[in-house]
């Protein structure tokens, strides 16, 4: 009898954060997440998961739980190992929403590499060669609440703090002023404005910038300028990361043609998955642009992912999967363990090691397809 998708499940996610994160597109105060559990006839269950976000996937929890039923009919009753025919199919069935993608593509490889009796990391290829050590991220603020924020990332022992900018260039450099203050010189800072600066804003902050020691900044620019990105970079003294305007792997041979980035940012939300995710590796690896595996606001299932998917190539070298760590409550049994440093570990087991435990999912909204 051959693997066949019995059962699939919806369930919505809401966990409050510690306390807000504030970004250059508005303030977080919760994380609203879809977690898709496929159940098969051979008792294998995949879990996945999106934390969609509206103002960059153009997608909610609410909607992923609509569009995520559209997918559930569609796949019920397949061979869950044909996962190109599966990210193909829904492709096909509906546009865009490559959020709620993710969360299936995810439970797609978590049954496959169970199904072949290895942790996700291996069944993608990839090894445990490498640490994963994530940063640490300072929310939007005044300059000295965000500069004593950074010197706690750095008392706690983290590798690189990452700091968000983007409301006003100007002020942007005084923040960056105030946390080198404080922090000093020797650890480095990462930036990302989230889009939030103009073209010649972006190339006049960045030049102010120039003496603080910044290893990369994130999207300076809105994603939908991205013509304007090689100029940003050619006038940057300071690397320039795509993030927000590189979503798939069309995106990634785009960027790499016009020469807009020296860094790159594969977010699994924005690809649709692991599948597309491994595309846009292959192109970034061949084009010799330097790769970080980053998040939204998803919980330590998804992180587990991420986490998988960093060790497929030596071309991943940042990694940014702090916001786990920021939720008032874990709903995550297994999965990925946070360790001193910033270190992270994968778990060793076959498949993505990673659920959500019995207790939370029988309080959650709930879809069965």
């Amino acid at each position: 009898m051959s693997l066949k998708i019995e059962q699939i499940e919806l369930y919505k996610l809401f966990i409050p954060l510690k306390e807000p994160f504030v970004i250059s597109l508005g303030p977080i105060y919760n994380a609203e997440s879809v977690i898709v559990i496929i159940r098969t006839n051979e008792g294998i269950t995949g879990f996945g998961e999106c934390s969609p976000f509206m103002s960059i996937n153009g997608e909610s929890a609410d909607t992923g739980m609509v569009v995520g039923q559209y997918f559930a009919q569609l796949l019920k009753g397949k061979d869950p190992l044909q996962i190109e025919d599966h990210i193909d199919a829904m492709d096909k069935l509906m546009y865009g929403n490559a959020s709620i993608k993710s969360a299936f593509d995810m439970a797609l490889y978590d049954i496959a590499s169970q199904k072949a009796g290895l942790p996700l990391y291996a069944f993608l290829g990839g090894n445990t060669n490498k640490t994963i050590i994530t940063d640490y991220t300072v929310s939007i603020g005044e300059p000295m609440k965000m500069a004593e924020d950074a010197w706690k990332i750095k008392e706690e022992g983290y590798p690189a703090i990452k700091i968000k900018l983007g409301k006003n260039g100007e002020t942007d450099v005084q923040r960056i002023r105030a946390i080198r203050e404080r922090v000093g010189n020797e650890i480095p800072l990462r930036i990302d404005a989230n889009q939030g600066w103009g073209v010649d804003e972006a190339i006049t902050t960045l030049r102010a910038l120039e003496p603080y020691g910044i290893q990369h900044c994130e999207e300076p620019i809105a994603r939908w300028n991205f013509m304007q990105l090689p100029w940003v970079r050619q006038e940057s003294p300071i690397p320039i990361m795509a993030d927000e305007s590189c979503g798939d792997d069309h995106d990634v041979e785009r960027l790499i043609q016009l020469g807009a980035c020296d860094y790159m940012n594969i977010k699994l939300g924005k690809s649709g998955g692991i599948f597309k995710g491994l595309k846009m590796v292959k192109l970034a690896e061949a084009a010799r642009i330097h790769l970080q595996v980053g998040a939204f606001m998803e919980s330590r299932l998804a992180m587990t992912a991420f986490a998988h998917f960093s060790l497929s190539s030596p071309a991943i070298e940042h990694f940014d999967f702090d916001t786990a760590l920021m939720f008032s409550e874990d709903p995550v049994t297994g999965g990925i363990v946070y360790e001193r440093n910033g270190v992270v570990r994968v778990p060793e087991v076959a498949g993505l090691g990673a659920t959500i435990s019995e207790s939370w999912l029988r309080k959650m909204q709930q879809v069965v397809v």
